[in-house]
């Protein structure tokens, strides 16, 4: 199988990066929530469920169990750093299943991980929105044309009421060139 049936093409080759890209964002936000859940290893199983699939292995039931779970740790971390963190973890396994279909919440899928660990920035630094612009300036810098190539497909990011939701449509923004 080459791509999932959708409303456009999308390898296998091309999801393996975008999951790259979202597990590279999840994986140094990480230790937000194992500092706060030590003993909490789902967003961790999540992460490294990513990076199965990022190296070679099929879509398996591993990345689906693993993203939901993360999504459980998330919902019940004692911080909003911590939260944030699992939540990024979750979509890095779920990053695996993203579809090609053009809905709005997909960028969500691709961006989110990269704009909660700019949200994560400005809660634990005391920098406020410089330490979420530097952030972004990484995520800007990790993303290739590949990426890029697969975010255009999709709409821009919606527009939502979180700060993390707000650094999404900005990442989306800087991604597209429109900003």
């Amino acid at each position: 199988m080459n791509s999932p049936a959708g409303d456009f093409e999308l390898t296998l080759d091309e999801l393996r990066v975008v999951v790259r890209y979202v597990a590279e964002s999840a994986q140094e936000i990480l230790p937000f929530f194992e500092d706060a859940c030590p003993d909490d290893g789902r967003p961790r199983a999540a992460v490294d469920a990513a990076w199965v699939f990022i190296d070679g292995a099929r879509r398996t039931n591993l990345q689906r169990v693993a993203a939901f779970d993360a999504h459980r740790a998330a919902a019940a971390a004692p911080t909003e750093s911590a939260r944030l963190a699992a939540q990024a973890a979750g979509d890095a396994a779920a990053a695996a299943y993203l579809h090609p279909i053009a809905k709005g919440h997909q960028v969500g899928h691709i961006l989110r991980a990269a704009a909660n660990a700019a949200c994560i920035a400005e809660h634990e630094s005391g920098d406020g929105p410089a330490a979420s612009a530097q952030v972004l300036a990484r995520a800007l810098e990790r993303a290739d044309a590949v990426l890029v190539d697969v975010l255009s497909r999709y709409p821009r990011a919606p527009r939502g009421r979180s700060r993390a939701a707000h650094l999404m449509v900005d990442l989306d923004e800087l991604l597209r060139g429109t900003r």
